[in-house]
């Protein structure tokens, strides 16, 4: 992926640095053509799925947490010293926990993140290819990239987004 953002800047460099014509230059938007992939989004329920039961005991442990310190703050110093204690351990082992789960599921998104864009890396590139080599694109930029253009430029995007969708 990391090749990928390389030539996708450098076009950007080449179009800044080279007068190009508009109809050899184009837009396209890689991220949003992978995240809209119908591989990405069954990834993303893949990850869900596996992810449900440690995201709604965070949620559950969220609220907890928010009823404890809210108890605490209102009630705290009117509570018996053992009671505001024993809330406090309460409080600190719930966080501990959510805090863990939190980790738990981050890590999963990014490891999951990781394994898909390992293996749509090389669907990307073969969609690009297919595009560029279809519209002759000589110089192909992100979005962001374009400073300015006396006319809109092709955007290849949701083309990529079909080619992707074919290669699953």
């Amino acid at each position: 992926m990391r090749k990928s953002i390389a030539i996708l800047c450098l076009g950007l460099f080449a179009a800044l640095a080279v007068p190009a014509y508009s109809a050899e230059v184009a837009v396209l938007d890689w991220r949003r053509a992978l995240l809209a992939s119908d591989a990405a989004q069954r990834s993303m329920q893949d990850l869900e799925g596996r992810l449900s039961g440690q995201q709604q005991e965070a949620q559950s442990l969220g609220q907890e947490l928010s009823q404890l310190q809210q108890r605490l703050q209102q009630e705290g110093d009117s509570l018996p010293d053992a009671e505001r204690q024993s809330l406090i351990q309460e409080f600190q082992q719930k966080g501990s926990r959510f805090e863990q789960l939190r980790q738990q599921i981050m890590e999963a998104q990014m490891q999951a993140e990781q394994e898909f864009l390992q293996q749509a890396e090389p669907k990307l590139q073969e969609a690009v290819g297919q595009v560029i080599e279809r519209h002759g694109v000589e110089v192909l930029v992100e979005p962001q990239g374009v400073l300015h253009a006396e006319q809109d430029l092709p955007n290849l995007t949701d083309e990529v987004i079909e080619i992707l969708n074919t290669l699953n």
